[in-house]
C-alpha cells in the first residue's frame, strides 16, 4: 500500500490524482491488475469523472451545493454535516482496473480526490493488485 498527501486549498475542490495513482502502479511494477484509491476521511471523498472540460467540475460542485447546503437544519454540532453527506454520496474507494502498466481510464475520465471541508492535509491509500 502507498500513501499520497494532498493539501487542499478551498473549501470544496476536486483535485486531479491521476499522475500520483499512475505513479502507484509504477512502483507496484504489474502489467495487469487493479489499482484501490482509498480516502480513510469522512468528509472528503472520491470519484471518476470527465477530465477535459473544467465545468463539469464545477457543474458537479454546484449541484452538489443546491442538494446538500452548508448550512442547513442538522443535528451534527460540529458544523460540517453537509461535508459528511456529500463525501458518502460520492464514496470512499475508486477501482480502476490496470492494462499494460497503465490505468485503464476511457479517454475523458480522471481520478478526483474531492475536498468537501477544506482547506485540510489529507491522505489517500492506494494498493495495487496483481492480476492472478
Amino acid at each position: 500500500m502507498q500513501e499520497i498527501t494532498i493539501r487542499t486549498q478551498q473549501h470544496c475542490q476536486f483535485i486531479n490524482i491521476d499522475a500520483q495513482v499512475q505513479s502507484a502502479v509504477d512502483a507496484a511494477r504489474i502489467q495487469n491488475g487493479i489499482c484501490c484509491i482509498f480516502v480513510p476521511h469522512t468528509t472528503a471523498g472520491i470519484t471518476i469523472n470527465e477530465n477535459a472540460d473544467p465545468d463539469v467540475v464545477r457543474d458537479i460542485i454546484a449541484t452538489l451545493d443546491k442538494l446538500v447546503p452548508w448550512h442547513g437544519n442538522y443535528a451534527h454540532t460540529e458544523g460540517n454535516s453537509a461535508a459528511h453527506v456529500k463525501a458518502s454520496m460520492l464514496g470512499f474507494c475508486q477501482t480502476v482496473l490496470v492494462r499494460e502498466g497503465k490505468l485503464a481510464l476511457g479517454t475523458w475520465q480522471s481520478i478526483y480526490f474531492c475536498e468537501f471541508d477544506g482547506p485540510r492535509t489529507r491522505k489517500i491509500w492506494i494498493t495495487v493488485i496483481p492480476a492472478p
